[in-house]
Formats: C-alpha cells, structure tokens, sequence
C-alpha cells in the first residue's frame, strides 16, 4: 500500500482517501504509515501464529513455545512484548515460585483473530491455484540473480 501523495499544485484539490482520519491534522500519509507499521505487526508470521494459539486458552510462555514451531526464546519474547503493547493480549504474572505468567487474547486481540482465521481460510481455499500460478510462472520465466 503507497501512501497518498496529492501532487495537485492546489492544495484545495485533495482527495480523501479510505485512510483519510478525522483527527484533523493528521496527513493521510501519517495515517497510511501507521497503518503499515500495524499491518507489518500483526502480518509476521510469529504473531499470526501467538495469537492463533491463545485463540481458545490462556498459555504459559513455555506452552507458546512448544506449540509456536521453529520460533526462538528470544523472538517469542520480542513478539509478545509487542502484542502486549499494542493491547492485543495480557500478561498477568503470578506470584509463585517460580513466577507463573500466562498471555491470553484481549477484547481487541479477538478481533484480529477474526482476521487472522478468514485470512487463513482463504489462503487454504486458494493454495492449490496459487501452487499452479507459480509453477506455471517459474516455468516460463528463467531464475534471476
């Protein structure tokens, strides 16, 4: 998604766009790189993947990362701090020793779930025409270095 460039001289010639907001001094660019930061957030493969993990249950940090393949320690602690941050889900700390914490979806993290499941449902309707388009592609076009 490019942001909105008005390249009118006339700066009574803007269009609004779908990113237009009304908080007034905001720029649709403002707006359009906020979204992008959100969008490039929420589209990583690790927090689609949290956040369908916390879809039916509050989870242990350790019970994420067994469930999330392949992530490491440290990702998995920069990802959830993010979500946290953002408001897409808690982390309650237990008092307990060893210290319990558990990470469960907020109101706002349900709703990027959502999301995240029609967006999953169409990626798996879709697969085997996207598998053919790029087989089809790869072989009428040479491989570039």
């Amino acid at each position: 998604m490019a942001p909105h460039r008005n390249t009118s001289p006339d700066p009574q010639h803007h269009h609004s766009t779908p990113l237009s907001t009304t908080r007034g001094h905001e720029s649709d660019e403002e707006a359009c790189r906020e979204v992008l930061q959100i969008l490039g957030l929420v589209g990583s493969k690790w927090s689609i993947l949290i956040v369908g993990q916390l879809r039916d249950r509050t989870m242990r940090f350790g019970e994420l990362h067994r469930a999330v393949k392949g992530i490491s320690q440290r990702m998995l602690t920069l990802t959830l701090r993010q979500l946290e941050r953002d408001g897409l889900l808690t982390r309650t700390v237990h008092p307990s020793v060893p210290p319990r914490v558990d990470y469960a979806l907020t109101a706002l993290g349900a709703t990027l779930l959502d999301s995240v499941v029609a967006l999953g449902e169409w990626a798996s309707a879709h697969r085997h025409e996207i598998s053919n388009n790029r087989h089809r592609y790869d072989a009428t076009h040479p491989t570039r270095t």
